[in-house]
């Protein structure tokens, strides 16, 4: 028996989306984790997320109609610990209380050399704790003793996972966003940017598709339906789930790609946003998730917004 359609289905995505009836997905619209230590993220380790999501996006292409799409929303980067990566020193000059370097506590070490860190300090008029941290590398960043931290670029093995699928890259567009610099400390830290983009990577089932313009309206046509960069506003604040994207969202991609009475699928359902954007366009969903929280969320949403959805199975 396949999963029942307009419900949030409670399990592991790698599990139950076998479980689809083939060939019924006209597009699938999803976010996965980002592996940036969300609660429902806890134990999972960078290769762990890796096979997570290539078995994901396997399943895909048996479950997607030919000619139908698979639209994921990820960073265009991901951080994630790396124990092999060089603990590298990062002095902070704008947030230093001293201003004493480390050459300067050398030089005074070679024209004082029976001093200690206490004689050294009170010389150069800073802390001992300075005079250590300076000499012994403790402003690494995350810590003195945490393991670095590495970025890693995302897109690439995407695709590589979705062509392995036979899934292949059919479109990518930028969602500018509302800077993150709210959360973020990297502003502070590194000369790295602040997250102000992410990417929509749109994969294609080989099998006719149709190309039908009167999904969209000219002016969304103008403003949105041909551009390569998209521009909504973020959801402010996640209160209510860990990870959220805003509904304009799935609805731009449900309107550019789908057509009414179609089934849109989402295996990371979170909040239940696709499912809501799917109902508000008249398509049909089917949502899993593997938090009972999140599932009990996107039910409750679904119901404020349309109707009562039934948790099929746990």
């Amino acid at each position: 028996m396949y999963l029942e359609i307009d419900k949030i289905h409670l399990g592991d995505t790698t599990e139950l989306l076998s479980e689809i009836e083939p060939d019924s997905i006209a597009c699938s619209i999803w976010s996965p984790p980002y592996h940036v230590g969300k609660n429902y993220e806890k134990g999972q380790t960078y290769e762990q997320w890796k096979e997570m999501l290539t078995k994901t996006i396997s399943l895909h292409w048996a479950v997607l109609k030919p000619g139908g799409f698979m639209v994921i929303n990820i960073g265009d980067i991901l951080c994630f610990q790396d124990p092999e990566m060089p603990r590298i020193q990062l002095p902070n000059k704008t947030l230093l209380r001293s201003l004493v370097t480390k050459n300067q506590i050398l030089e005074a070490m070679r024209k004082h050399p029976d001093f200690n860190r206490y004689q050294l300090a009170e010389l150069l008029g800073c802390s001992e704790q300075t005079i250590d941290r300076r000499l012994h590398g403790n402003n690494i960043r995350g810590g003195k003793y945490a393991t670095q931290t590495r970025v890693n670029l995302v897109g690439g093995f995407i695709q590589e996972a979705a062509l392995k699928s036979k899934l292949y890259l059919y479109d990518r567009r930028v969602w500018v966003k509302d800077p993150t610099w709210q959360n973020s400390q990297w502003h502070s830290s590194s000369y790295r940017s602040v997250d102000e983009f992410e990417y929509i990577y749109v994969f294609w089932k080989p099998g006719e598709t149709i190309i039908d313009r009167h999904r969209l309206t000219p002016e969304e046509w103008v403003k949105w339906g041909s551009r390569g960069v998209w521009n909504f506003a973020s959801v402010r604040a996640n209160k209510i789930h860990e990870a959220m994207f805003p509904l304009e969202l799935p609805l731009r991609c449900i309107k550019l790609f789908t057509d009414p009475g179609d089934i849109v699928l989402d295996p990371f359902m979170g909040s239940g946003t696709t499912a809501i954007a799917a109902l508000q366009l008249n398509r049909k969903y089917i949502g899993i998730d593997k938090e009972q929280k999140s599932v009990s969320l996107a039910m409750k949403r679904i119901k404020k917004s349309f109707l009562q959805p039934v948790l099929f199975r746990s």
